[in-house]
């Protein structure tokens, strides 16, 4: 739900702008398509090879932990009815505690916060930190005002006097007083 209203906002903010483009003829609006820089630019794709390859590690070593469960699991399957009540426990707690160990591995790893969403992070950062100047720069170059991303209907761009931010912020404190106002008697 917030998904769709942060689009369908950006869609709003592109239509109001794009009208008073029209209207006045003063504002210069451009777009780039993120996910044609990302795959498009050497640098993204070398550090993503990099990233991709450092998961495949983490992926095979998962398959190796579950391959040693499944294997654990068969044989306390099928020495079960061999196995004395205590040492039937005894394995069925190790094969908990190695479920539980694949699970602490898969949160580790991929998990919210994990090794892979931090590598992501500490790989793309200076990417995309790159990819920002080069677009301040073409916006400069080109003399645009404002320049959206068709994939995601952001804004990457916008001359500072565009930024209504503050406006908001204080349209938004007017409407919490003009409220607590029409609620005390």
């Amino acid at each position: 739900m917030i998904f769709m209203k942060k689009k369908s906002c950006a869609g709003c903010v592109a239509a109001v702008v794009l009208i008073h483009s029209w209207i006045f003829g003063q504002s210069r609006i451009g777009f780039v398509d993120s996910q044609k820089i990302l795959t498009g630019y050497e640098g993204a794709q070398d550090a993503m090879k990099e990233i991709d390859t450092e998961n495949n590690n983490w992926g095979q070593e998962l398959q190796k932990m579950n391959d040693h469960y499944n294997t654990m699991k068969e044989e306390i399957e099928q020495q079960s009815l061999l196995l004395s009540e205590a040492k039937r426990k005894e394995k069925a707690q190790e094969l908990e505690n190695l479920a539980k160990e694949i699970q602490q591995y898969r949160d580790k790893k991929w998990g919210e916060g994990g090794d892979y969403f931090r590598k992501r992070e500490e790989a793309l950062r200076p990417i995309f930190d790159k990819i920002n100047q080069a677009v301040a720069t073409v916006a400069d170059d080109n003399k645009i005002d404002i320049i959206f991303d068709s994939v995601n209907g952001n804004i990457l761009y916008a001359l500072p006097k565009y930024d209504m931010t503050e406006d908001v912020l204080e349209e938004l404190t007017s409407m919490d007083a003009d409220s607590k106002k029409a609620q005390k008697p």
